[in-house]
């Protein structure tokens, strides 16, 4: 078992970053973000800071905004359009859960998608699924200076490519259909060559589909429920998985039972989450570039 670090892998990817906003700043732009926290959630509080304390170290303004649990939808929404309309942000980003009584599906259409450094306004999830040009691969939306990607599904594309884990010919299977199993399976399509299987978790004969994977990817929310048993010898694992218990936060992966038959693991926290992170940042940077003309 080797494990993929995404803590190590991130910082690569930081340095040259770090490089792109010296230079817009050279150009007059400082790359802005502005998180949206509402309420007092634990999880969200915690994402909100790490968030905070990786853009000041990569040079990023950090313009965050925190309201009450009992703000209105309408009220939201109106903070919302405003930092749709201040040319100062470039990154725009609502941090979940939400309170009860809102709900991000309502608000995701009025993130102004240029903004919309999550991927989760219509308008550009839709680009997964056209392309943004005919047949395009991964790689060419990655680097398709109009193409603002999911960064979770993201994150995991880049931590595969980084590691030098080829998808040509590979099972490729994401179990989890939700916010992130979705438009992974997209990305993991563009880049193509590989055979690539979505199913929720609740699928019928589930450990025969990912007994059957090369790279298994989890994305249901569920401590341990990937188990020793329902993986093969030498299989790439993906631990998407965020699970707040006592003791800490787990992935999807009963990490300590599955790293003995895993060519390739990440473990949770330290894997995807810290990629996750470092892209959204990346994200608000081209943004930057694309709102302010620099591309």
């Amino acid at each position: 078992m080797s494990k993929l670090d995404g803590n190590e892998i991130a910082e690569a990817y930081r340095d040259e970053l770090k490089g792109e906003i010296s230079d817009l700043k050279e150009d007059g732009v400082t790359p802005t973000i502005a998180p949206i926290l509402v309420g007092d959630d634990p999880g969200a509080k915690v994402y909100y800071r790490t968030k905070k304390k990786l853009a000041e170290e990569l040079g990023i303004n950090y313009d965050g905004v925190k309201l009450d649990a009992d703000i209105s939808k309408s009220e939201l929404l109106g903070r919302i359009d405003h930092l749709n309309n201040d040319s100062s942000v470039h990154g725009l980003f609502v941090e979940l859960p939400l309170p009860e009584g809102l709900d991000i599906g309502e608000l995701k259409a009025e993130i102004n998608p240029k903004k919309d450094i999550d991927c989760i306004n219509p308008v550009n999830s839709g680009k997964l699924i056209s392309g943004g040009a005919f047949r395009a691969s991964y790689e060419d939306l990655k680097e398709d200076p109009k193409v603002l990607l999911p960064a979770t599904p993201y994150a995991v594309m880049e931590i595969l490519s980084y590691s030098g884990i080829d998808l040509k010919g590979k099972e490729f299977l994401v179990v989890g259909a939700g916010a992130v199993g979705l438009p992974l399976s997209m990305l993991a399509l563009r880049q193509g060559y590989s055979t690539v299987t979505l199913c929720e978790y609740q699928s019928e004969n589930l450990p025969e589909k990912t007994r059957r994977a090369d790279i298994l990817c989890s994305s249901v929310g569920k401590k341990d429920f990937i188990t020793e048993d329902m993986v093969s010898e030498g299989t790439v694992v993906v631990d998407v998985g965020i699970n707040a218990t006592d003791s800490g936060i787990t992935g999807d992966v009963d990490y300590e039972a599955v790293k003995g038959k895993a060519a390739r693991i990440t473990p949770v926290p330290g894997g995807v989450g810290p990629m996750t992170t470092t892209l959204i940042m990346s994200n608000t940077v081209k943004a930057a570039k694309l709102l302010e003309d620099r591309s």
